[in-house]
């Protein structure tokens, strides 16, 4: 076998990845129906990704490294509060549908092994809301929203955004709708969130 690993192979072997674990989770896919959808065999798939613990944690990474960094420029941005949490409602959700396993991947690493924080923590552009912070303090001061910790307030944002994905099935239990009718509710939640959290919170 080639001892040097090709990124061709490994982007396919990342992307059949992704397809499988949207379809059938973690716990439901195998590394044969992977190498499979990547057209390569058995051997091939270990030899670039040993277990398949290792495999999900590189698509994930792939996927995180692409939405943390908008997050964090967001945050991180001059716009206003509402537009920052209109911006990240957006972002997040419109990301989230076409990555529907990430919510849930995190969840499950963080209470199988709470120190994959840290692993979280280390990337390059990890959402920082010192300066979100800092905004929220001034707007309160001026009166122009109403007293919140701004830590609060980001966890409504985050919850919010979040829940309907980790909670799906739940979800569409409850309001008995099919898969299609929820992600249209998902699509819609894009503004919907952003419109209850900035009622929530302005005075003006």
């Amino acid at each position: 076998m080639n001892k040097i690993k090709d990124t061709t192979t490994e982007f396919e072997i990342l992307n059949a990845a992704k397809r499988i674990f949207q379809h059938k989770g973690m716990a439901g896919a195998r590394m044969q129906e992977i190498a499979d959808e990547a057209g390569i065999n058995k051997a091939m798939l270990h030899y670039y990704y040993r277990s398949k613990q290792l495999l999900f944690e590189a698509v994930f990474k792939k996927a995180f490294s692409m939405l943390a960094p908008q997050l964090n420029e967001i945050l991180n941005s001059d716009l206003s509060i509402c537009e920052k949490i209109r911006d990240f409602s957006n972002n997040y959700i419109s990301f989230v549908i076409k990555h529907p396993y990430l919510p849930n991947f995190i969840i499950q690493e963080l209470n199988r092994s709470p120190e994959f924080i840290q692993k979280l923590l280390a990337e390059k552009h990890f959402p920082n809301i010192e300066k979100f912070r800092k905004q929220v303090d001034n707007k309160i001061a001026e009166g122009i929203i109403r007293p919140i910790k701004a830590e609060q307030l980001f966890i409504n944002i985050m919850a919010l955004n979040i829940f309907p994905f980790i909670g799906a099935p739940l979800l569409k239990g409850l309001t008995n709708v099919d898969d299609k009718t929820y992600k249209k509710l998902m699509i819609e939640r894009k503004t919907e969130v952003a419109d209850f959290i900035i009622n929530s919170i302005k005075l003006t």
